[in-house]
């Protein structure tokens, strides 16, 4: 009986200690760590939007599925910020920005951006640089704001039918162990794993990775569902693929799947290399959705383009900012 209270009491301190570091977490991250740019109220919610710089038209950084909102563009923002108003944001739920009740959708991506940007008076033209899954969003916003959007660079973009056309080579999974460790951030123990979950790449600057780790349980929660709702923004977002005449760039990152990425997603080199020969044409597919476009091929870059080859996604958005000013088409660097 004594043996037994004795654990309890001590599985009830592990917990009050675990409760207790996580509650100090979030305060030093606050403290450490705060948000760059301004928190945008959009309606009882807030929403850290990060601009810069000055001139038109406005560049505007969406990111992709992952957990470093603004930070996503840290390596290529200041670059444009030097030619014309550059922006960057966390969507809702990630790093600094306020969770939102409405489910997870592109079309709340976008109203959320646009009160955003409204709110602190920033004003169109936008050009839309789209990360991954970001591409997608990117296309949302111009479904439901396009007399506001003038250019689009897509940075190695998902595509509205990947999951079919590569579900002969791999098939989706989600972890539990991610599932697991979301439902248990109240305790400590995902911010304590963190930095083991979310190494740092040679890339990111020591800073950045401690801003991330430092709202990982958080910004984790979010990813996890925004991962869920993929095949609702996918479904989404297909029957919107036009548009117009407005100047494109779409990068396509091409390096070989490295050894881990091969393991992860359960395939063959082989298969690796089928994979990415579909992932080239579902972009050249894309490049098709302006009559302006121009497709660019990296053969050395992941699929990080931002952060492994920023110059590139430097080149591309200051190619559509020159062929915006100019009405024509972007220009090769």
């Amino acid at each position: 009986m004594h043996i037994a209270l004795g654990v309890a009491a001590f599985a009830a301190l592990l917990v009050l200690a675990g409760i207790v570091y996580e509650r100090l977490g979030q305060y030093r991250a606050a403290r450490d760590f705060p948000p760059p740019g301004t928190m945008v109220d959009i309606g009882g919610r807030k929403i850290q939007l990060d601009c810069r710089g000055s001139g038109s038209p406005t560049v505007v950084f969406e990111a992709g599925l992952s957990v470093e909102g603004s930070l996503s563009w840290t390596a290529v923002q200041p670059k444009i910020a030097a030619h014309t108003r550059a922006c960057a944001y966390s969507r809702a739920g990630l790093m600094w920005s306020d969770f939102s009740s409405a489910p997870h959708s592109a079309r709340q991506v976008a109203q959320d951006l646009h009160a955003a940007l409204i709110k602190a008076g920033e004003r169109g033209p936008f050009v839309l640089v789209g990360q991954s899954i970001g591409a997608l969003y990117a296309m949302g916003f111009t479904r439901h704001f396009g007399p506001e959007v003038a250019g689009l660079v897509f940075v190695d973009p998902s595509h509205p039918d990947q999951v079919e056309r590569v579900a002969g080579f791999m098939t989706e999974s989600r972890s539990m162990l991610s599932r697991v460790g979301v439902a248990l951030a109240w305790n400590g123990l995902l911010r304590a794993a963190a930095p083991v979950l979310l190494p740092r790449p040679p890339h990111r600057t020591a800073r950045d990775a401690e801003a991330i780790w430092a709202y990982a349980p958080k910004s984790l929660t979010t990813q996890l569902a925004e991962s869920d709702s993929t095949d609702s923004t996918l479904a989404e977002t297909r029957d919107f693929q036009d548009l117009g005449n407005r100047p494109l760039v779409v990068l396509t990152a091409m390096a070989p799947y490295t050894a881990a990425e091969l393991r992860g997603m359960k395939i063959t080199p082989e298969q690796g290399r089928q994979v990415q020969a579909i992932w080239k044409q579902l972009h050249e597919e894309q490049a098709t959705w302006s009559s302006r476009s121009t497709h660019r091929v990296l053969p050395n870059s992941g699929h990080n383009i931002q952060l492994e080859d920023p110059d590139a996604v430097v080149d591309a958005v200051l190619s559509v900012v020159r062929a915006v000013r100019a009405g024509g088409t972007a220009e090769a660097p």
